[in-house]
C-alpha cells in the first residue's frame, strides 16, 4: 500500500501542478464601441402644401359685370337709383347663397379695379333689395 500511496501522491502533485498556475491575470473586459451612426436619409422631404386659396365665387363673374358697372354708376346718382341695379343684379344672383352672392360682388368689384370702400355699401344695399341677408359688418375677404 505504500507504493500505491506514493504513486497516488505523485500523480496528484503532477495533476495539481499542471492545472494550477502561480499567477492568473484577471481578464480584461472587452471594449464596447458605440454603434455607428445611421447613414444619412436619402428620403426626399415632402413638398410644402400648396398655398391655401381663399373662397371663390360659385358663378361666372362675367355675368356680374353689368351689375357692377351699374353699381359703379350709382356712386354719382342720387338715392333711388338702385332699381336699375336690382334689375341687373338680382337675376344673376338668384339661387346663390347669401354670403356667396356678397363674395361674388366683392370679386367682381376687385376685378374691375373699382373702389371697394365706396361700392361695398351700395352692393350690400342691392343684395338686401334682392332678398339676400348679409351681416351688417360684412367685409370683402382680402381687403
Amino acid at each position: 500500500m505504500g507504493k500505491l500511496f506514493l504513486a497516488l501522491l505523485v500523480f496528484l502533485a503532477l495533476f495539481y501542478s499542471v492545472l494550477s498556475c502561480p499567477y492568473c491575470p484577471t481578464p480584461v473586459p472587452p471594449i464596447v464601441l458605440p454603434p455607428p451612426p445611421p447613414p444619412p436619409s436619402t428620403l426626399v422631404p415632402c413638398p410644402p402644401p400648396p398655398p391655401r386659396r381663399g373662397p371663390t365665387c360659385p358663378i361666372d363673374t362675367l355675368k356680374l359685370d353689368a351689375c357692377v358697372n351699374i353699381l359703379g354708376g350709382l356712386v354719382n346718382i342720387v338715392i333711388g337709383g338702385e332699381g336699375q341695379a336690382t334689375d341687373a343684379c338680382c337675376p344673376v344672383l338668384e339661387g346663390v347663397a347669401d354670403l356667396d352672392a356678397a363674395l361674388c360682388l366683392c370679386t367682381c368689384i376687385k376685378a374691375n379695379l373699382l373702389n371697394i370702400n365706396i361700392l361695398l355699401p351700395i352692393a350690400i344695399e342691392v343684395l338686401l333689395d334682392c332678398g339676400k341677408h348679409i351681416p351688417s359688418d360684412y367685409q370683402c375677404p382680402g381687403y
